[in-house]
């Protein structure tokens, strides 16, 4: 079977898509199951204020593992920086299942996000020099597929692992998999090496999309910075204080992020900026709801931890459902069709979502409303991968993906942090989370309808817009 005709488990791709598609299960696991727990882990370890630093830490890491990958990707290959990811997960993983408190249980996710920044680049580079572009939605698919298994078992699991024998166990419990995983991922890696490497002259290209790795060092850690420095100022309690951080951390972190990715993303620039800007505007809208479903379900509703990873199990297993509706049509539709209507199903579900805060509500509708808002994200997530795979050249995808999976990573800590300061400004407050998730969840659906605003600029100019 040729290259041009195999599919993607046809012997030549099959250890590729194998390989990529477990080390995508331990990750979706792993985050499922964090989502799950953390109300168990706050009693414990006390300290609500931080609960939504947990999921941030690890997005804020993640920034820093995904600007440096990015180019060392397009200078060294796939497998060094796909190795030095997983280690550095696995390290987090041992720290978080130890933490004596929560604010090493951050520390440690803060580790955890420096390797899980690793993963995404590659994988997207993988995919992009491997797979001819008829079988990159599929690839996709496939790789949100990889999300069914933790989906189903994942949080019932984790919700059971922690209220009976420790919540620890769910950071432990994954090492040797990771172990496993890893290998099976790097033997794979290795049989596009020869292919993967770029040429001095190539390196030129690809600074067209951004720094080469030594440049992007200064505007990493400036980047990091600034997001820390602007969602430690929205946690403030002092009116002086939080303006004077927050408009440091804006400052540094624009200026920083406009170093990093394609030039023209922060203007909208039509095409590939504003698809790298608008992956960070929906993982905003979901991921400022998505880590305080269980929290919400847990200290509203009065539900069990296992019980309210129901919801994040037909969240996760509408957005696979999402993903192959766009996989299959896809050959009949551009991308930026399905971001026109991705967004407002996100924003419908999220809106949705709200409404169990009402007492009158019954809470299990928190569970089609959470899988209609996956479902959206399903139909929207991979697009804007697509189209940087689609209209940048190969050579500098590395740096091209790496600026896209920044712009998730920031979407979604800054999603969960705005979304923790507000919760932690409700309990401050005396009334409890309530308030704090109502204004969370206003917050992402309100987003995700600026998404949708936004999304026409994904045109050239002169195109029609479907």
């Amino acid at each position: 079977m040729t290259q041009a005709s195999g599919g993607l488990w046809s012997p030549e791709r099959r250890d590729l898509t194998g390989g990529l598609v477990l080390t995508v299960t331990l990750i979706a696991a792993e985050a499922l199951a964090i989502s799950t727990a953390m109300p168990i882990v706050t009693r414990e370890l006390g300290h609500l204020e931080l609960y939504g630093w947990v999921f941030s830490a690890f997005f804020l890491g993640s920034l820093i593992g995904i600007a440096i990958v990015g180019s060392l990707i397009d200078e060294r290959g796939v497998i060094l920086p796909f190795a030095a990811g997983l280690v550095l997960f696995g390290i987090g993983l041992a720290v978080g299942g130890a933490a004596p408190s929560m604010e090493v249980l951050v520390a440690a996710r803060f580790v955890q996000g420096l390797g899980g920044g690793a993963l995404p680049p590659v994988a997207y580079v993988a995919i992009g020099r491997s797979l001819p572009e008829r079988l990159r939605p599929s690839m996709f698919a496939t790789l949100s597929t990889a999300w069914i298994l933790p989906g189903i078992l994942g949080p019932a699991i984790a919700g059971i692992v922690a209220e009976t024998i420790g919540w620890r166990w769910i950071f432990l419990g994954l090492l040797p998999l990771i172990v496993g995983s890893g290998f099976v991922a790097l033997r794979a890696l290795r049989t596009m090496v020869a292919d993967d490497r770029v040429s001095t002259s190539a390196d030129a290209s690809a600074g067209r999309v951004a720094l080469n790795r030594r440049q992007r060092w200064g505007p990493t850690v400036v980047l990091g910075g600034g997001a820390a420095i602007l969602m430690a100022g929205l946690t403030e309690g002092s009116p002086l204080v939080l303006v004077v951080l927050v408009g440091v951390g804006l400052t540094l972190t624009a200026a920083a992020l406009s170093r990093l990715t394609p030039p023209g993303t922060l203007r909208l620039a039509r095409g590939v900026p504003t698809a790298v800007l608008l992956r960070g505007v929906v993982t905003f809208a979901f991921f400022s709801v998505n880590a305080y479903v269980a929290l919400m379900l847990v200290e509203v509703r009065g539900w069990s931890a296992a019980a309210a990873g129901i919801a994040l199990t037909a969240a996760t297993l509408s957005w696979t459902a999402g993903s192959w509706t766009q996989a299959r049509l896809s050959r009949r539709l551009r991308p930026e069709w399905f971001v026109r209507r991705g967004f407002p199903v996100v924003a419908l579900g999220t809106a949705a979502l709200g409404s169990v805060l009402l007492p009158d509500v019954p809470a299990w509708v928190s569970i089609p409303a959470f899988a209609v808002a996956g479902f959206g994200m399903g139909l929207t997530y991979a697009q804007f991968a697509l189209i940087i795979l689609r209209d940048v050249p190969k050579d500098g995808q590395g740096a091209a993906t790496a600026g896209l999976s920044l712009t998730d990573a920031l979407g979604a800590a800054l999603g969960t942090g705005i979304a923790g300061a507000m919760i932690a400004a409700a309990v401050r407050a005396g009334g409890g989370p309530g308030p704090g998730l109502a204004a969370a969840i206003a917050l992402g659906a309100a987003v995700a309808v600026l998404g949708f605003l936004l999304a026409p600029r994904l045109h050239p100019p002169g195109a029609e817009i479907p």
